[in-house]
């Protein structure tokens, strides 16, 4: 197939076998001088099926624009309705880290059960491409129901966890030495009373000794503003910039979600905000339909939910999402996701 020379944001992103890419709600691993894309496999998750994912795929690349398929690194188990791994289990945003003193990769997962408790389950392999073990599922860090969330190891080796307290704030908690649990002291960060305000999909970045954290209102798959806030350290406080689309009238992320945010190594500058865009079929519906849907919806203090305006129905036909990427730009402490028909790593300052 033909050779990509450049990232297009939003439009369809085949592998090098010319099938759809897999890979949402992901992130980047940069591992012996080539970078490996996983996360959320979608190809059977039609909207009329009840399968959700159908495990984590894993993708190489060493241009960041042409991807081999390296397979199913987290398999599926449809055989076994009780694991956190079956197909119709609410399966999301796998996040990897290295661990050095244990020389293990270690995975999380968000489950989200069918009764709409979220909890945690921990893998660890002994290869980036595993395979890939369960050691803890069920997890219910500091006994709370965690959300979207993402995972940063420091440069001395001590790790953390950002999660969304569901409907409730952000938390970030430290993570034990081996990765696999917390180990109870965290701090607390936007609250809120309820969706579409309060915050998830939390991406953390460091950049000059500042800490950032780029998140998402919570609107389902629906897209919504996000919002960026910095601080001098891991645990803050946060101060909160606002909406890095400001030339984004749809006030929708340019009709995105992001998952994660990658530096890419050997640039002196270049970030990467990697965005899904789950419905590209709803791109017409206002973001004040949808943020008024949702407000009254879990606002408790509304009894009459007729009030909601009406949203058609979603068909939540993931398996043709598509990936919105973003170079962050930076203007001081300040940060901006500025959309492009399309953009190449080549045109930013090597380090």
């Amino acid at each position: 197939m033909r050779k990509y020379t450049s990232i297009r944001p939003g439009r369809v992103w085949l592998d090098t076998d010319g099938k759809r890419i897999q890979a949402h709600g992901g992130s980047i691993f940069y591992e012996n001088g080539r970078y490996y894309w996983y996360g959320e496999n979608k190809q059977f998750t039609d909207g009329a099926s009840d399968i959700w994912h159908w495990g984590v795929r894993m993708y190489e690349s060493d241009d960041l624009y042409n991807w081999r398929d390296l397979g199913l690194v987290i398999p599926p188990r449809p055989g076994d309705p009780s694991s956190p791994l079956h197909p119709s289990s609410y399966m999301d945003r796998p996040h990897i880290i290295y661990n050095g003193r244990t020389r293990k990769y270690v995975c999380w997962l968000k489950i989200m059960q069918r009764d709409d408790t979220q909890s945690e389950t921990v893998l660890t392999a002994d290869r980036l491409t595993g395979p890939y073990e369960i050691v803890r599922e069920g997890l219910r860090p500091l006994g709370m129901s965690a959300g979207d969330f993402d995972l940063a190891v420091a440069p001395d080796g001590k790790a953390y966890y950002y999660f969304e307290r569901v409907h409730s704030e952000t938390i970030c908690a430290d993570l034990t030495d081996d990765y696999t649990d917390v180990t109870g002291y965290y701090s607390t960060h936007f609250p809120h009373p309820y969706p579409p305000f309060v915050r998830e999909a939390t991406s953390h970045f460091l950049r000059r000794g500042k800490h950032y954290l780029l998140t998402s209102g919570t609107t389902g798959y629906f897209p919504n503003p996000s919002e960026v806030a910095v601080a001098d350290s891991w645990h803050g406080p946060y101060k909160v910039l606002g909406n890095p689309c400001p030339d984004d009238t749809s006030d929708t992320t340019w009709h995105s979600q992001i998952a994660s945010v990658f530096k890419v190594p050997g640039k002196k500058d270049l970030y990467i905000a990697l965005g899904d865009r789950w419905l590209p079929d709803c791109a017409d519906i206002p973001y004040d339909t949808i943020k008024n849907y949702f407000a009254v919806n879990f606002n408790p203090d509304v009894t009459d939910k007729s009030a909601a305006p009406a949203i058609r129905p979603q068909r939540n036909r993931t398996q043709i999402a598509d990936y919105v990427w973003f170079p962050l730009r930076f203007d001081g402490e300040n940060v901006f996701l500025d959309m492009k028909d399309e953009w190449r790593v080549e045109d930013y300052e090597d380090a």
